[in-house]
């Protein structure tokens, strides 16, 4: 039996603009309560924001103990993005649901350099782990963003060595070909990736066929799918949502009606 992770009910205290694509939300209150960081610098948390009722995934930006930064990326369209641009009102001062976070950043003992690698999305992931390790290892980013390297320059700590490149001409990933052109530092050390999911599994390959990498020095992650357009659901969440919280149900209970809305739909 599988076990829902547990959740929190947290404040929206700030938002800001960090880049065109980039917005952060600070969040807070006494929901947070019993919150803790797993100290794993790539940890993520599940978001519910009103009115839907999947969750996304974001990573920590930060956490101080009382307020918890997520980096969200935007896009023309999305559950969390129409919502973070204010679509339907002001942000702040609403309430979301996070679940508890959890990591998979693990650098072995032998490693002599960090290497990161990935997407927009995967940027505060690769801002966190730098700024775990840089001054104790050599640290590379390579950052693939269709915001330019100068409205992104203060995001990464000083002392990292980073690559800017830009997405390809139709807007897609070319995070596959980056990576099977890099030069790699000498000895062993970690290989940090995250992004696309296709281009993350044609990086797995070429790690365990050409670089033959243990699979204990990277972690390579697909955050999103791409699709040429938004697919449509065949049950929408946000109605069971709203309509389960209007009657008062539980959550276990809303979930039990969502799943048979969509058996119904299948």
């Amino acid at each position: 039996m599988s076990v829902r992770a547990q959740q929190f009910v947290a404040d929206v205290v700030r938002r800001e603009r960090v880049s065109p694509h980039l917005v952060r939300l600070t969040l807070g209150g006494p929901g947070l309560a019993g919150f803790a960081s797993t100290g794993v610098p790539d940890e993520w948390v599940g978001l519910v924001v009103p009115g839907q009722f999947q969750s996304r995934y974001y990573t920590v930006r930060s956490f101080d103990g009382a307020e918890l930064v997520l980096d969200v990326v935007v896009h023309a369209v999305g559950l969390v993005t129409e919502w973070a641009l204010g679509g339907a009102g002001d942000p702040v001062g609403q309430q979301v649901t996070i679940t508890e976070p959890k990591g998979s950043f693990d650098v072995p003992e032998d490693a002599g350099w960090l290497l990161l690698v990935g997407d927009l999305t995967a940027l505060p992931a690769m801002a966190r782990i730098a700024e775990a390790h840089v001054g104790r290892l050599p640290v590379h980013v390579h950052a693939e963003a269709a915001d330019l390297p100068e409205e992104l320059a203060a995001y990464l700590p000083d002392g990292v060595e980073v690559s800017w490149t830009a997405p390809g001409e139709d807007g897609g990933s070319r995070l596959a070909e980056i990576v099977e052109g890099l030069a790699w530092p000498d000895g062993p050390g970690y290989f940090w990736m995250a992004g696309e999911s296709a281009q993350m599994r044609a990086i797995r390959k070429h790690l365990m066929r050409e670089r033959k990498m243990p699979s204990t020095h990277y972690d390579v992650m697909g955050y999103w799918r791409a699709v040429k357009e938004r697919q449509p659901r065949a049950v929408d969440p946000g109605p069971i949502w709203r309509a389960g919280k209007a009657a008062g149900k539980s959550d276990e209970q809303i979930w039990a009606d969502y799943d048979e809305a969509r058996a119904k739909a299948e």
